[in-house]
């Protein structure tokens, strides 16, 4: 019997700006792993528990009828269509957690304070650009928003997130959602501030 178990470690750090030109326009970048039928589903770019191969999709996982303060965020910016709600935690721009509502709708994406029944970010879907994945199974995600600062989040959905994404800004726009998974990637936590998300998989007595 193996006596060690695999976690993933994150680590957020400072990022370094470089001169370098990155490459654009690049959608599932695979690894230079050999492609199992775990990974399939990504088109053999990222490793994918065994639970989320064969789930169903729900999008509202919270009933968001039932709850007034979503209702009314919605009513306001005059959306109706919600295609996936559900608990997140957000990752803050010092590395703190703190959990979420996310809502994506057929125009925008909400962040809301489930405490304060806040509505603490709202996006639309064309000014998304890009999503960021490690190759690794778990649960890290960010969306890359050149207009304004990234958001790095934590959601055990995340692999239905992605496809929603994918789909809702190919059918409000002219443009596919490109997804990169590596597991090193820079976010911009702020208007001023970079950082680097670092994921690898270690081994644990």
């Amino acid at each position: 019997m193996d006596r060690f178990g695999r976690q993933q470690r994150v680590q957020i750090d400072d990022g370094v700006e470089d001169d370098g030109q990155q490459e654009n326009g690049m959608r599932l970048r695979p690894s230079d792993n050999n492609v199992t039928e775990d990974q399939e589903p990504f088109m053999g770019v990222k490793v994918r528990r065994k639970a989320s191969l064969h789930r169903d999709y729900r999008g509202d996982y919270l009933d968001v009828p039932s709850h007034p303060f979503l209702m009314k965020i919605l009513q306001k910016q005059g959306d109706k269509k919600v295609l996936f709600a559900d608990k997140i935690l957000k990752i803050t721009g010092s590395g703190k957690m703190k959990r979420r509502t996310l809502m994506i709708t057929d125009f925008p994406i909400y962040i809301v304070d489930p405490e304060t029944d806040a509505l603490k970010h709202r996006i639309a879907l064309a000014a998304v650009d890009s999503m960021c994945l490690s190759e690794l199974s778990d649960n890290f995600f960010a969306i890359i928003i050149p207009t304004e600062y990234d958001l790095l989040m934590a959601g055990t959905r995340k692999t239905e997130i992605v496809t929603i994404l994918v789909e809702a800004t190919k059918s409000t726009s002219d443009y596919t959602l490109e997804v990169t998974f590596s597991n090193r990637f820079e976010y911009c936590a702020s208007d001023e501030l970079v950082k680097e998300v670092q994921l690898e998989e270690v081994e644990v007595m």
